[in-house]
């Protein structure tokens, strides 16, 4: 098909009657008026001004293409001027000498770029987190996602995921690293990688960039939440016994090291939570951090200080209450203050009795995958998990009551009792 710009070509442009165009002005395109129906003002190629009763201006382009007459929009006046519609004309024509169709091109464009709005990395992102929601803490959950909002989304929320590489990534990690917060760098590039991963196995993007990043960091200090040995047990047992502050902090220390939750479980343990004849403490899964019923067996000793509690705090929902609102739960700085009082800034903390708990139980030689189930830590393996607690249930009720004896012994000074293994 012989086209008006010569040479053959797959499209051609229509212009006004096939007579030779008559080139608007920049005058002539600011004083079109409306009128009672919509008109044409034509410029040159098939470019026209289309001007409609309510004084809207659309620039279009009139060609044809396959033996058919089509119109393509190339924008409104005044956001695009004469001259710029000009040059998206001759980018149409380049298109149609080519053997391409302007208006196919696109609407590929406009699907591609859809295709990437949806993909951009923070939708995929919000997709994941909204997908581990069910088996996270909520403020676990909202942490994750005030991380990535707050140090990932300005740079690269926006970005296409397929898009992104290593370089990009690390300059975004980069500005987190500058600030000095290495531990921070570090727990948002792991969940950008989890990110990744996800967008892998939902087929939004081929690789993960995450992992090229190892070694281009400095790797943040360890610090482990402080612990007691063995060895300061006793002198922290009498500090304890002579605590002279609030008689229910008093007992949520005792309980706390005896059944070495973490603080989180302890501050909002419900009364209804425990069945003293089956010496149980059933905390419900929405409570756990990983969203899984934990049954905590519980000592004589254990059994004594809620005994010793009823009179205190029985009458309502918490057994470790607010001091100035029982509606709600002990605070979190309740106990960290009380070991701060008693001389142990710096060298223990609530979370810390842990790992007291599972260093001395594994030198008793008790059986660490016991240890590890009464701890609530994740078995990865479902299966394995649902085995573990049914075969270890009883042999945690004899460990936790090993446990508490051991801290009576400690308490007059006596050693821990090492066996070579626990049945």
């Amino acid at each position: 098909m012989r086209g008006h710009f010569g040479g053959i070509i797959g499209g051609t442009f229509l212009t006004q009657a096939g007579r030779c165009p008559h080139m608007l002005t920049a005058v002539e395109v600011r004083n079109a008026k409306p009128r009672g129906k919509p008109y044409k003002l034509f410029d040159g190629a098939g470019l026209y001004l289309e001007v409609t009763p309510n004084g809207a201006r659309y620039w279009r382009l009139k060609y044809r293409f396959g033996g058919k007459e089509k119109r393509l929009a190339l924008g409104v006046y005044p956001r695009v001027s004469i001259a710029e519609a000009r040059e998206r004309r001759d980018t149409a024509h380049r298109l149609l000498r080519d053997g391409g169709d302007p208006s196919a091109v696109k609407q590929a464009a406009k699907r591609e770029a859809k295709l990437s709005e949806g993909n951009a990395f923070r939708i995929v992102a919000e997709e994941w987190i909204s997908k581990q929601r069910s088996r996270w803490d909520p403020k676990h959950a909202e942490a994750v996602a005030h991380s990535l909002e707050l140090n990932i989304f300005p740079e690269l929320g926006n970005r296409p995921i397929e898009e992104i590489e290593a370089p990009e990534l690390r300059a975004a990690l980069q500005k987190i690293e500058s600030r000095g917060a290495h531990e921070v760098r570090q727990r948002v590039q792991q969940r950008v990688g989890a990110v990744f991963r996800y967008g892998i196995a939902t087929g939004q993007c081929l690789r993960n960039p995450a992992p090229d990043l190892r070694g281009s960091f400095t790797s943040p200090r360890v610090r482990h939440h402080s612990a007691l040995t063995e060895k300061e047990l006793p002198e922290f047992l009498a500090r304890l016994d002579a605590y002279n502050g609030q008689p229910v902090t008093k007992f949520a220390l005792r309980l706390l090291l005896l059944t070495f939750v973490r603080t989180g479980e302890l501050r909002a343990a419900e009364w209804v939570e425990f069945d003293e004849d089956s010496a149980e403490w059933r905390i419900p899964a929405e409570r756990m951090k990983m969203r899984d019923v934990h049954i905590v067996p519980l000592s004589r000793q254990a059994l004594l200080v809620l005994k010793d509690l009823k009179p205190l705090t029985g009458v309502g929902r918490f057994v470790f209450p607010h001091w100035t609102n029982p509606a709600r739960c002990m605070s979190e700085n309740t106990i960290l203050g009380a070991l701060y009082r008693m001389g142990y800034h710096g060298r223990a903390t609530g979370h810390g009795f842990r790992a007291t708990a599972s260093t001395i139980l594994n030198e008793m030689g008790f059986a660490p995958d016991c240890i590890e189930r009464q701890l609530a830590h994740a078995e990865r393996n479902k299966v394995r998990a649902a085995y573990n607690h049914a075969q270890y249930l009883p042999e945690r009720r004899r460990m936790m009551q090993r446990w508490a004896d051991t801290l009576d012994r400690l308490a007059v000074g006596k050693p821990v009792a090492k066996l070579r293994r626990v049945v």
